[in-house]
C-alpha cells in the first residue's frame, strides 16, 4: 500500500482518477491549485486507487494524504 501525499499546500482543483482505477508510476492523481499555479500530483508507483482522501475544492497542507494506491 502506498500513500500519495501533497507536495505543497493548495486547493484540490481537479481529481483526475476515480476509486478502482489502475494507475502507472507518474500518472497524475489530482491537480492542486496554489498561488494561481496548477500543480499535478503523480502516483509514485503503479497499482489501483484504493481510496481517494480528498474532494474537489478541499484544501490540503503539504504532506496530507491524497490517495492510497494498492
Amino acid at each position: 500500500m502506498n500513500e500519495v501525499k501533497a507536495s505543497m499546500a493548495g486547493s484540490v482543483w481537479k481529481i483526475v482518477v476515480s476509486q478502482g482505477d489502475s494507475v502507472n508510476d507518474g500518472d497524475d492523481i489530482v491537480i492542486l491549485e496554489s498561488m494561481k499555479m496548477e500543480i499535478p500530483i503523480p502516483a509514485e508507483k503503479s497499482g489501483t486507487i484504493k481510496e481517494l482522501k480528498v474532494s474537489e475544492g478541499d484544501f490540503v497542507n503539504e504532506g496530507d494524504t491524497i490517495a492510497i494506491i494498492e
